[in-house]
């Protein structure tokens, strides 16, 4: 029976309405901050047109911006932190779901989430005073030592840089993939892997068949954690180096959406200065949300499709 063939008062009545307000309030909130943000980013969309993207000027004296080297940075930062957290992550959330012992399982899940609680700026000054001395004095010589005939690690060690906030985005978005790709891994089917290994499977083969099982949650989650990296502000600003210049080597310092306006908004003094800050958080505004979106709708998808898959798990017991 439908919900609202139940609602035989006004009371019910005005609680749907209510809790329908707050839920489309959520719709409203976000619709505003892109309208205020694309009204006062204005004067500035006017000016560069679509070649504010494009430009790697960002001269404040003469008032020519470009945000090209800021959008660089962001992504490529959010990439490295990829590279490395998710075959981490996958490793965590299969051992919690598929290896792991109960009485171990649910601590060392509890720990894994509790990284998600600890502030940026905490991450930060770990990364100030920890990370950036590792990789200067024996991350990045070895890989100059090693790959540096690869435009991806030449350049002198500095600490500092595309390699530094990659890693401290790894171990910051780590908690968000390992989380949902151990709970996409407990959705799939126990009757697929009972099955793989009643065939002769490997213990890894009925691991991989659950993982093919869950594929799209996984994206999901990935993307998920590739929307928190994106919009990171504090910790990155902290050990990146801050230099509005596009360089191939992750050695270099480089500068990030969120972090330089983090770091000019409040010496913003002219007007089209200020406007140029907006836009760049306009775009950075529409591509966390179109990525948050597209990874819930992933997960979603899972979650729909989990119930109709689980049904079978009941067979076996039968027999």
């Amino acid at each position: 029976m439908s919900p609202r063939a139940t609602e035989v008062n006004l009371g019910d009545r005005v609680f749907r309405w209510v809790t329908a307000i707050f839920a489309g309030s959520i719709l409203v909130i976000l619709g505003g901050m892109a309208i205020q943000m694309l009204r006062a980013s204005g004067p500035s969309l006017a000016k560069f047109g679509f070649g504010f993207l494009t430009s790697t000027e960002w001269d404040v004296v003469h008032e020519e911006f470009g945000a090209l080297p800021f959008i660089f940075g962001t992504v490529v930062s959010s990439l490295v932190g990829l590279v490395v957290a998710v075959p981490v992550a996958l490793g965590i959330a299969i051992f919690l779901s598929e290896l792991a012992p109960r009485w171990l399982a649910r601590p060392l899940g509890f720990v894994v989430e509790l990284l998600a609680a600890i502030p940026s700026v905490v991450y930060g000054l770990w990364g100030i005073f920890v990370v950036a001395p590792w990789l200067r004095t024996t991350v990045e010589p070895f890989l100059g030592k090693t790959f540096g005939f690869i435009p991806l690690f030449s350049g002198p060690p500095r600490g500092y840089g595309m390699l530094a906030a990659g890693f401290l985005l790894a171990i910051m978005i780590l908690p968000t993939i390992a989380s949902i790709s151990r709970d996409v891994l407990r959705a799939a089917p126990a009757i697929l892997r009972e099955g793989a290994l009643a065939l002769g499977a490997t213990r890894w083969e009925a691991i991989r068949l659950a993982l093919f099982c869950g594929r799209t949650g996984v994206i999901g989650a990935v993307m998920l954690g590739l929307g928190r990296a994106l919009g990171e502000t504090m910790a990155v600003t902290m050990v990146i180096g801050n230099s509005p210049r596009i360089s191939a080597s992750v050695f270099a310092p480089q500068y990030t959406m969120a972090a330089v306006i983090a770091n000019e908004f409040t010496e913003a003094a002219d007007a089209l200065y200020l406007d140029a800050l907006v836009e760049i958080g306009l775009v950075l505004f529409i591509i966390t949300v179109a990525i948050n979106a597209l990874s819930r709708l992933l997960i979603w998808r899972v979650g729909a499709e989990a119930p109709g898959r689980a049904a079978p798990r009941a067979v076996p017991a039968a027999g």
